[in-house]
């Protein structure tokens, strides 16, 4: 194999695979990508056995085709040092030359038939949607995900696609963030039963992946994986084997005491007020009346904290306690100015809507 690569357009597409590449494996092949150079274009390919990826390069120049396995580190290294604007790849029997206008490096790899094959996208797809509305939505719910294993089917995101909707839901049993999105076409018919759980990391790469207003993402679900393409990139992953809680059952729907808050200005109190937290005090009170919506955080040998808005509601007064950090994600991933908050009681988790297709729900936490 000898091929030239843009160096610029090379480390992109290098700094999207490597997050795939495990640092720690029982399987050294998997530390290393695969480099295939076809007449058609040049592809880098990863893998960890529960995720894999292939990217396009297309400002690449062929000049022998053919396959290289390189370690992932050390390319990405030399790649991300180099000066050059073109680098040269030449590869044969597990041995790999990279040329730039004064350095040459001689790295050793595997042989290609010993890597993982990675699935392709092929066949029609299942689902289709815009690749920035879909990673809007993924990032109004990821951060919901449980990150312990103890509970794996919450350590995904629930996908479940009806019609021309599709509806992604994280939770990790003390919020849940739920997202509908519409799809370019109705979803395949299969998927109306399905309850799709895709993992978490799964959706952060395609939360990297680059791309415009433009670009859309191809969905297929292939013996238990999900393939996802888009552009020059492939996904493919396991999905998570569990039950999905009932989240509808959940979302509350008889609240009475709503307000509309200032998203910026929310985000700002609730940051002050959680300063004066600690280990014993993880709690922040949100205290509402007729004109105010005070935060405040009161921590033993510490001393506390009191944040005031002014606000219109119209509910009854109602104190309620909140772990802030639930509060911050939420709020940094809000796009719209203002959003509305609602409150049943005081051991009853609060309610935030964001426009029509956002929904987040938050447990109250004890601060007595």
């Amino acid at each position: 194999m000898k091929v030239k690569f843009n160096r610029a357009a090379l480390s992109e597409a290098l700094a999207l695979v490597t997050t795939v590449v495990p640092s720690r494996t029982t399987k050294p092949i998997l530390q290393s990508l695969k480099i295939s150079a076809q007449k058609d274009g040049v592809s880098i390919s990863a893998t960890d056995f529960e995720i894999g990826i292939t990217s396009l390069i297309a400002q690449a120049q062929v000049d022998e085709a053919g396959d290289a396995v390189i370690p992932a580190d050390r390319f990405a290294a030399i790649v991300r040092e180099s000066i050059d604007e073109v680098l040269e790849l030449e590869s044969a029997e597990g041995t790999c030359h990279i040329r730039g206008a004064d350095s040459v490096f001689t790295v050793y790899g595997h042989q290609p038939d010993q890597y993982p094959a990675i699935p392709g996208f092929e066949g029609e797809a299942h689902v289709e949607a815009d690749l920035i509305k879909l990673q809007e939505a993924v990032e109004h719910c990821l951060f919901a995900t449980a990150k312990e294993n103890t509970r794996y089917a919450l350590s995904g995101i629930l996908w479940e696609a009806i019609g021309k909707k599709l509806t992604i839901v994280g939770t990790d049993g003390r919020r849940l963030a739920k997202y509908k999105l519409a799809l370019h076409a109705d979803a395949d018919k299969k998927l109306e039963s399905e309850k799709i759980i895709v993992p978490a990391k799964t959706m952060a790469l395609l939360d990297r992946v680059s791309g415009t207003d433009k670009d859309k993402v191809s969905v297929r679900f292939v013996d238990n994986k999900i393939i996802l393409a888009c552009g020059n990139t492939v996904i493919s992953s396991n999905l998570v084997e569990g039950n999905f809680p009932k989240y509808e059952d959940i979302i509350p729907t008889d609240y009475k005491n709503k307000l509309q808050l200032n998203t910026a200005a929310t985000l700002s109190a609730v940051r002050r007020a959680a300063l004066l937290t600690n280990e014993d005090s993880k709690g922040i009170k949100l205290a509402l009346d007729k004109k105010s919506a005070v935060f405040t955080c009161r921590a033993p040998e510490m001393g506390d904290s009191e944040i005031a808005m002014e606000v219109d509601y119209k509910g009854e007064a109602i104190e309620i306690g909140f772990n802030p950090q639930f509060l911050i994600d939420v709020l940094k991933v809000i796009r719209e100015d203002t959003f509305e908050l609602h409150l049943g009681q005081s051991d009853r988790p609060g309610l935030i809507k964001s426009g029509s297709n956002y929904v987040y729900i938050v447990m109250p936490v004890s601060l007595t």
